[in-house]
């Protein structure tokens, strides 16, 4: 069983997105700290230095989508021709430099080059190779094993916020980097240690004579194969645009939770970032749950979103018309639930349904969508910042993300549409 053989290289790529899950948040949660350590005067919340700080931070959280943007799409295609396990060890010593240079420049603009590092080394290098390596290695449940990726960045994102807290409190908040720093050097030993599918299959298509060994183009070629007609531009377009209508949705809640709490509900340091554990709870909780419905009970990815995004509207509606602090931690929960716990590695399945292909070229093509969503929410929230104040700037922002999840809403009721037509059955 492929799974057992190539356990490792599943355990190299959860680690890694264990380690992610912390850098996806490390800028936001320690957002006063990082503008101190940068020279900005953060001692008056009301004044335009602190607001200047404020938007060094999320131009340095643009930076990380940008550097995501620029590389995921080429990522795939390199992974397709040199394999898995490179691109795993090459992400990890970019995080590495990464976290080395957060923990000690006292330079805005050195830092968002950290940050972009940081989403070259993500997209580029991991989410390039890692979610086909553990697609590869769990054949009898892809879609299981992507969601596995969704709770280790779930997992961290429960823990650290709060630990941030504590570390800062006590007057130790460095400790907050040097955490995922030595992960990354774990990672780095797991990925190098690690074999991988893709590796061994294509090394064994080399070295087969008659080409019986390349069964990386049989299982393309099978896909195929079950298409009553082709789908269409717009059907293949549409299951790769889902990637950047959800990625705004869950990077504008996974990043700014926190300052819609102090600002709108009345909440202290404490409870605030409180918010951001209970939305990673719910991504948690939904990460077993999704992964249950698909493994055992064979739903459709196209079931499985078309839930989340109807759900997700109806949460955002709620965070954005009631602010009663008890009502506003039901709604993050969900919206951690339904729009965080594994609908963008799910709707990657939708994509290799759609479009049968390498996997790291779908993977790359899928995450630039990702990529450019990850890079224009904080671009839009730094822009508000600084035109209106934070409250006003994250109040618009989940304005935006509900007119975003009504679009993912009827993005999939068509492809659901079209699911029928390619391949004869109703995903529902």
């Amino acid at each position: 069983m492929k799974a057992k053989k190539y356990a490792l290289s599943m355990i190299a790529v959860y680690m890694a997105y264990l380690t992610h899950g912390i850098q996806a948040l490390i800028f936001s949660q320690n957002q006063v700290n990082f503008a101190l350590q940068w020279g900005f005067d953060m001692s008056d919340p009301q004044s335009e230095a602190y607001k200047l700080g404020v938007a060094a931070v999320s131009t340095a959280i643009a930076w990380t989508g940008f550097g995501k943007f620029c590389s995921v799409w080429i990522g795939g295609e390199i992974s397709d021709r040199v394999g898995r396990k490179k691109l795993m060890i090459g992400g990890a010593i970019l995080y590495v430099i990464c976290f080395l240079t957060m923990l000690f420049t006292r330079n805005a603009t050195l830092a968002a080059f950290a940050g972009f590092l940081a989403g070259v080394a993500t997209s580029g290098f991991w989410d390039a190779s890692g979610y086909p390596a553990v697609q590869e290695a769990y054949p009898a449940a892809p879609g299981a094993a992507l969601i596995g990726i969704k709770f280790f960045v779930s997992l961290s994102g429960m823990i650290y916020p709060l630990l941030a807290v504590r570390n800062a409190a006590a007057g130790n908040w460095k400790l907050n980097i040097y955490i995922p720093l030595a992960m990354s050097f774990v990672v780095l030993a797991l990925a190098t240690a690690a074999p991988y599918v893709y590796d061994d299959e294509k090394k064994a298509a080399k070295n087969s004579k008659d080409g019986s060994g390349d069964a990386i183009a049989a299982e393309i070629q099978a896909a195929k194969d079950r298409m009553l007609v082709q789908p269409n531009v717009f059907t293949k377009f549409l299951a790769y645009f889902y990637a950047f209508l959800c990625m705004a949705i869950m990077y504008g809640a996974q990043q700014y939770t926190k300052a819609f709490g102090l600002a709108y509900s009345g909440l202290t340091e404490v409870q605030a970032a409180g918010m951001t554990t209970i939305y990673t709870l719910g991504s948690l909780c939904a990460v077993i749950f999704w992964a249950f419905m698909m493994a055992k009970l064979k739903w459709n990815p196209l079931k499985v979103i078309l839930v989340d995004s109807v759900m997700t509207v109806a949460a955002l509606a709620v965070v954005l018309l009631i602010h009663n602090v008890t009502i506003v931690y039901i709604a993050i929960l969900c919206i951690g639930f339904f729009s965080a716990g594994g609908a963008l590695q799910t709707g990657l399945g939708v994509v290799q349904m759609f479009n049968p292909g390498p996997k790291g070229r779908n993977t790359g093509i899928y995450y630039t969508f990702m990529g450019a969503a990850s890079y224009l929410i904080p671009v839009v929230a730094s822009r508000l910042t600084v035109i209106s104040g934070e409250g006003a700037a994250v109040y618009t922002l989940m304005g935006l993300m509900l007119i975003l999840a009504i679009l993912a809403t009827l993005s999939t009721l068509y492809l659901i549409t079209q699911h029928k037509k390619v391949f004869g059955e109703s995903p529902l």
